[in-house]
């Protein structure tokens, strides 16, 4: 850099308005590589550069793409949180230099290249700067689940090595207290809510961390910044896994910049437009991908949830935030669904009435625009202005152009239900290991299938079936590195080739959408050895008979299909559930001359007639079934509904099916006991 020496990262305090280094003058360099994949924290790798289009741009660094984005939008809102009632904002700029802030305390703290900081603690602003913080420093960002034990923790902290934790709270500390000892690269512990119960040489709250690194030279942090290399990794993102430990995702700067711009572009060709909502988990690539890196690339804003949101909270924030875009996990969706459902139960027999016409006149109009007909069915004006502005002002979502689901399937009567309410929600299809996304749905979709490939990228399908079902594999520049010290993992997902094996299933239509049809993991193969996807069958089951709320097939190496199922019940402040059934259970109960308000009544007394809705709902599925090994003969109410907390859902909501058969492997060996009756 050419005249006055100022820190790139840390302007001078005259100089707030100005960045002084522009992208203009970072020439973006690679590290020599010369394989595509790496399971070393420090060995770069080959980028899968293509010759022209969106695969052909220029490589970019975390940093870079943050300073484009700064230069550009300095005083626009980047951050919006709530602080003790009080609505705090950082503008880019402000951000950006918090960001230079904490890099340098990071390098006081003794933050070494390549080593982690974990960050344990939900969406905030503090979050994203020990991330971003942690990057600028030539450190590994690794986000760590809350809802993780200490050993879970502990996992993650010894596996990248990291120097600092940076946790939320005392709750979040507590456990890393309990395996401090354990972990002999840790160096120093962030607390950034609350004041600290204890103190100790290594713990830190947010306000003396950020003061630490006050006295390291602007030099310093600007010779680590101009030594970061795009083929270089900087984030991991561990694997939620569902058995054995996680695998701790190696994510390149050129996987996260190249993602978010491919991305963002399709969103919206303008910067400086969107506002979002950050709740969903950090730790995970969605979240992420989403809520940090594109809206970094579009320059948007982020305003953060309360810690509760999935307990409720969340309906207010976006009321209060009107969000352009908004990510829901199927879940959420679902649990959105049932609130509607359950108001609508108690409305006049009139505005029933009024409110089905519409979701029917909504529900022709949504395939309408879907399959680019664009026709506009007698009676839509009246039904917008009667009932869909006003749900979409009630759900905060009256400014959203985008709504999206990914992380898990979701049920084609969910889809209809929003899309008849003129909230076309699409879906979108990807994993940790493609940096997020890799099929999008945007401004083409079709219900039932997760889009069409990003720009720039590849969709190859391994051993297709005679209809057409094979293996999903990727390729491009959103393919991660490798799995952090474990060679023999990477090898298992990528190919000699480079392509990365999804473990999915899918197939395409004749316009090119994929379709997920199954996970070859999950795949059920009855004793008689027949391929069995589970989620449609359980889908159908869900959607048959509403009181019940989470099912999942049971059949593996078994002479027939069986069911565990779960009823819908209230949960508590905490998100685990209550005995007091829901509404749309109690719904269901009235329905059928039903008076009990409990799972446990249901149980205890084997309810006649909702067993016999139960058994009647399965039989209906089971008239539908391509052959007798598909049928499912028994099932059994289990006790409680499956949620984070008791073990059977992963942080995204996710069924662990290989957890909740082992937690309920004496209630599946009793149905497999006695032969089944005959169906």
């Amino acid at each position: 850099m050419a005249g006055k020496s100022v820190c790139t990262c840390c302007p001078d305090a005259e100089e707030t308005k100005a960045v002084p280094l522009t992208t203009a003058d970072l020439a973006t360099t690679l590290a020599p590589a010369e394989q595509l994949w790496s399971s070393s924290r420090d060995r770069a790798v080959r980028l899968r550069m293509e010759g022209s289009g969106p695969g052909s741009e220029t490589p970019a660094t975390v940093h870079q793409m943050f300073l484009e984005t700064v230069e550009r939008f300095g005083d626009h809102p980047a951050l919006v949180s709530k602080k003790d009632g009080q609505t705090v904002t950082l503008t880019w700029r402000q951000y950006y230099e918090q960001c230079c802030a904490a890099a340098k305390s990071f390098l006081k703290l003794g933050l070494e290249r390549f080593h982690g900081v974990g960050i344990l603690g939900f969406n905030s602003a503090e979050w994203f700067i020990s991330d971003i913080g942690c990057i600028l420093a030539g450190g590994l960002a690794a986000g760590i689940y809350t809802t993780n034990s200490p050993e879970a923790c502990h996992y993650v902290a010894a596996n990248c090595e990291a120097n600092v934790l940076v946790v939320e709270d005392q709750k979040q500390l507590g456990k890393i207290l309990k395996v401090k000892d354990q972990l002999p690269h840790l160096k120093a512990i962030v607390q950034y809510k609350g004041e600290l119960q204890q103190k100790a040489p290594f713990l830190y709250t947010w306000d003396e961390f950020m003061k630490a690194g006050e006295d390291v030279p602007n030099e310093q942090l600007e010779a680590v910044i101009g030594s970061l290399r795009a083929n270089e990794c900087c984030t991991l993102i561990y694997t939620s896994g569902t058995t054995g430990n996680p695998k701790g995702v190696m994510l390149s700067h050129d996987n996260i910049t190249w993602t978010a711009r491919t991305v963002s572009k399709i969103i919206n060709p303008n910067c400086g437009e969107e506002v979002l909502v950050s709740y969903l988990p950090l730790s995970h690539v969605a979240a992420q991908m989403i809520d940090v890196w594109c809206c970094m690339s579009l320059a948007g804003t982020t305003h953060f949830a309360q810690p509760d949101a999935l307990k409720g909270s969340l309906a207010n924030t976006l009321r209060e935030t009107r969000p352009t875009g908004f990510l829901g996990v199927p879940r959420v969706w679902e649990k959105m669904q049932e609130r509607m459902k359950a108001v609508g139960a108690k409305a006049s027999p009139l505005r029933r009435r009024v409110a089905d016409w519409a979701k029917s006149i909504g529900l022709e109009y949504g395939y309408s625009v879907m399959n680019g007909e664009n026709v506009v069915p007698w009676g839509f004006m009246l039904s917008n202005s009667l009932v869909f502005k006003k749900v979409r002002a009630a759900l905060g979502l009256d400014r959203c152009k985008l709504c999206c689901t990914g992380a898990a399937p979701i049920t084609k009567e969910t889809l209809e239900y929003f899309m008849s309410l003129n909230i076309p929600v699409k879906e979108l299809y990807g994993m940790s290991e493609s940096s997020g996304p890799h099929t999008i749905s945007i401004n083409e979709y079709r219900i039932g299938s997760c889009g069409k490939v990003i720009p720039g990228c590849k969709t190859k399908l391994e051993n297709p079936d005679t209809d057409g079902n094979g293996e999903i594999c990727f390729w491009g520049r959103h393919v991660f590195m490798g799995y952090l010290n474990m060679p023999d993992k990477t090898a298992e997902s990528l190919d000699e080739s480079g392509w990365l094996h999804s473990g999915d299933l899918g197939k395409h239509d004749e316009d090119d959408f994929l379709y997920i049809t199954g996970r070859i993991k999950e795949l059920i193969i009855t004793a008689g050895g027949e391929n069995i996807p589970p989620v449609p069958i359980e889908d159908a089951v869900k959607s048959e008979v509403p009181i019940i709320s989470n099912a999942m097939l049971i059949g593996d190496k078994l002479k027939f299909l069986s069911m565990l199922l779960t009823l819908k019940c209230v949960m508590d402040d905490d998100g685990d559930p209550t005995d007091d059934l829901s509404p749309e259970a109690l719904d269901f109960c009235r329905q059928h001359g039903v008076r009990a308000t409990k799972v446990s009544e249901i149980i205890a007394n084997k309810e006649p007639a909702i067993y016999k809705a139960i058994q009647e709902g399965v039989e209906r599925v089971n008239a539908t079934s391509t052959s007798n090994a598909q049928k499912v003969q028994k099932w059994v109410i289990l006790d409680r509904d499956f949620t984070v907390g008791g073990g059977e859902l992963g942080p995204t909501l996710k069924l662990r099916r290989p957890i909740v058969v082992k937690m309920y492997q004496e209630r599946i060996d009793e149905m497999y006991a006695a032969a089944p009756e005959r169906q």
